[in-house]
């Protein structure tokens, strides 16, 4: 039978960038794989709903449940520590993992500025984010050879720590240092060359080890898979190739620091086993993908376990490899969409994305891109475009900020000890 939405609220719902011209999301697999079973009663009474066995884990499954519906703080603290206690995986290699962190830890969103105004971090905290995902561009902090300057992110990262928000940096897009005269974004007509992965790599190594020590996850560009981000054309040899030798500089500039990749956009699972064929895993942290869809957020799930069953092919036999969703937002101008179900959609994200064993999720958007309600790229957000200062709230909410304010704070409710990254496998 159809999905029955049992996802309570938990609570009351209530300038353009170029590195975000997205896909439409016209090509998005439609994933009929996932089913359910009927709604029935559990021991205290609640309503929930089972997902089969074979896509989410019995206790991913519980956390699921728990996560929506209105239960005792004392039961749901109980929920959380079991969940964790019975998934929790350290990886005991000398590769860097992924930071220990609760599922209420877990929780992050896109932003697109390096100076956010006043007020803004403070909205972001207040919505229950822990982290925030912001690309780190190689053009603007290498505009001449091998001298980098970073001043503006670490303006950034400083205003971070002050709201006690952590940072997912993409590396990423070329520089126009490296690529054919008149090239465009994201100048990657040389990509296949050894100038320009050696460039890069430099460039990223130097990056890191700029802000080692301070809490931050490093992404091997974004979404290398689609046109817009690997022009003229994705190629996988070339993204195999630069991010080999990426993950090589880095480790040597600062190998405490952990790499994930490769941000595919959608569940692009061929291009996922050529990096891990390529041996990619045995430097990356976690497998980081980009599971847009129009159809209803639990559709991921059985994506995520065969996603898993790919990354076990070829994990190092001494660690697993978790899975970040490291973007995915519902856009309020798609057809048939609107803020009241983009709320609604956003407690489904997360709380699939927690019971398929995903330590660390994030949103995509803070706030609206553009100012054409017709584009969907305009529409992401949790918030509207225009910023007011000297005003508290700073920006009007979307109904989905009510959300994530809800949900954050009933899974932050529960006082359980932290562990790295909940997917054993």
């Amino acid at each position: 039978m159809p999905f029955v939405a049992f996802y309570r609220a938990a609570g009351k719902t209530a300038g353009g960038n170029w590195g975000k011209i997205r896909n439409p999301k016209s090509e998005i697999r439609m994933n009929s794989a996932s089913r359910f079973l009927p709604l029935r009663a559990n021991p205290f009474g609640f309503l929930i709903s089972n997902f089969e066995f074979h896509a989410v884990p019995r206790i991913a499954r519980f956390l699921l449940e728990k996560a929506v519906m209105r239960i005792s703080a004392e039961f749901r603290s109980h929920a959380i520590a079991v969940l964790l206690v019975a998934a929790a995986v350290t990886s005991a290699c000398g590769q860097a993992p992924l930071p220990p962190l609760t599922p209420a830890e877990g929780l992050g969103v896109n932003i697109h500025t390096t100076w956010p105004g006043p007020g803004e971090l403070e909205m972001i905290k207040a919505a229950g984010f822990h982290w925030i995902r912001m690309d780190l561009t190689w053009s603007a902090t290498e505009k001449q050879k091998g001298r980098y300057d970073f001043s503006a992110y670490d303006r950034l990262l400083g205003m971070l720590e002050k709201q006690n928000i952590r940072a997912l940096f993409v590396l990423d897009y070329g520089n126009p240092l490296y690529a054919d005269p008149g090239d465009k974004q994201p100048f990657t007509s040389r990509a296949g060359t050894e100038e320009f992965r050696q460039g890069y790599a430099a460039w990223a190594a130097a990056a890191v080890a700029h802000f080692a020590g301070r809490g931050c996850v490093w992404e091997i560009w974004n979404e290398p898979n689609y046109k817009n981000f690997w022009a003229p054309a994705p190629n996988v040899s070339q993204y195999v190739a630069l991010a080999a030798e990426a993950d090589a500089a880095i480790r040597q500039a600062a190998p405490g620091e952990p790499i994930i990749g490769p941000a595919s956009s959608t569940m692009d699972f061929d291009f996922i086993e050529r990096c891990c064929q390529a041996g990619l895993l045995r430097d990356w942290a976690a497998v980081s993908v980009h599971p847009y869809r129009r159809t209803d957020p639990q559709t991921a799930a059985e994506d995520f376990r065969k996603l898993r069953a790919l990354i076990a092919k070829y994990a190092p036999a001494d660690r697993p490899v978790p899975i970040v969703c490291s973007e995915w937002g519902y856009s309020t101008s798609w057809t048939d969409f609107n803020e009241v179900k983009q709320a609604d959609y956003l407690k489904r994200e997360f709380a699939t994305n927690i019971a398929s064993g995903i330590p660390l999720s994030i949103w995509y958007d803070w706030r609206d891109d553009g100012d054409t309600p017709e584009d969907p790229e305009h529409r992401f957000g949790l918030v509207h475009r225009q910023y007011h200062p000297g005003r508290d709230p700073v920006y009007d909410a979307k109904p989905a900020y009510g959300a994530m304010k809800a949900y954050a704070g009933e899974m932050g409710k529960a006082d359980a000890p932290s562990v790295s990254s909940p997917d054993g496998h």
